[in-house]
């Protein structure tokens, strides 16, 4: 049987202030197991782990959260910046995460393994926009994506080769104690990477060092901005799959409860048969009713 895990991205509400009260919560509601997410205070990861209510299978880096001055964040770092001093900030986190990885006894580290350097955002929204005035085949729509690709292809050189040299480091921090480093395919285009270059950067490693981390909700929003095709990324990375985040898709709003809006399951269901355990990425402002209704949902299916 598939094993689910629920990401503590649901525990930032108030009701689960306390750890031991979200592990416990997701006991009750039939997950099997917990990821850590990013946003999780190191208090909340102590507490998840102390009271043992369910095993910890991964943690998403950089757990656990840090505030860093400039109202900024760990996870706000670039781990494949060309600054050296930001990527050095960067790698400690991601480090940092691997050791609580091993103390949790969790067997994957999903990894963000950083960003283009590019002007992107104006464009970006502005394809957000066209989509909700069903406007993303227009003319103006394909203008603004192949002004992206073309910004983004001149300035990924120098950040590919950098997050290459990351992965590098993780892999050989994560290798003597049995992490799989999961490499997170990401939801706006300038992050990386795209299915080529994951295939680039994973070269050499078997999939008990390294691998692809499908995320649902990333691969289908760039799909439905017209990027890339959602399959594309099981096509090409199918052999080097590792692990997923599950969750649905509404318009292109990501992190809902599956069932609840218009993700194609039978495509995600065929893409992700090969894996044993799976990660539910949902809102904290998801209704507690579907987040209950999940786990059935999804064996119903085909995540038996």
């Amino acid at each position: 049987m598939t094993t689910i895990a629920l990401s503590t991205m649901y525990a930032q509400q108030k009701r689960f202030d306390d750890g031991e009260a979200f592990a416990r919560y997701a006991a009750e509601a039939g997950y099997d197991a917990i990821e850590v997410s990013h946003s999780t205070s190191e208090e909340k990861l102590r507490q998840i782990l102390d009271c043992g209510a369910l095993p910890v299978t991964s943690i998403h880096q950089p757990a656990p959260h840090v505030e860093l001055p400039g109202r900024k964040s760990n996870a706000d770092l670039n781990i494949a910046s060309t600054n050296e001093r930001e990527q050095s900030r960067a790698m400690q986190h991601a480090l940092r995460s691997i050791e609580w990885a091993a103390k949790a006894g969790a067997t994957a580290l999903v990894v963000h393994l950083g960003e283009v350097d590019m002007a992107w955002s104006g464009t970006e929204a502005e394809l957000y926009r066209l989509f909700r005035q069903h406007g993303i085949t227009s003319n103006r729509a394909a203008e603004a994506r192949a002004e992206m690709e073309t910004r983004r292809a001149e300035a990924a050189p120098a950040n590919l080769e950098a997050a290459r040299a990351a992965l590098e480091q993780l892999v050989e921090a994560a290798r003597p104690h049995g992490i799989v480093i999961g490499l997170e395919n990401r939801l706006q285009y300038h992050q990386i990477p795209l299915p080529d270059e994951s295939l680039a950067l994973l070269a050499g490693f078997s999939t008990a060092e390294a691998g692809h981390w499908h995320d649902t909700g990333h691969g289908e929003v760039l799909d439905r901005l017209g990027f890339l095709p959602h399959q594309e990324w099981f096509d090409k990375l199918g052999d080097h799959l590792v692990g997923a985040h599950v969750h649905d898709v509404r318009a292109v709003l990501d992190h809902r409860a599956p069932g609840t809006a218009q993700l194609d399951w039978p495509m995600v269901t065929a893409g992700l048969a090969s894996l044993e355990a799976i990660t539910l990425e949902i809102d904290q402002r998801e209704p507690d009713e579907a987040v209950r209704e999940a786990p059935a949902f999804l064996r119903s299916v085909g995540f038996a």
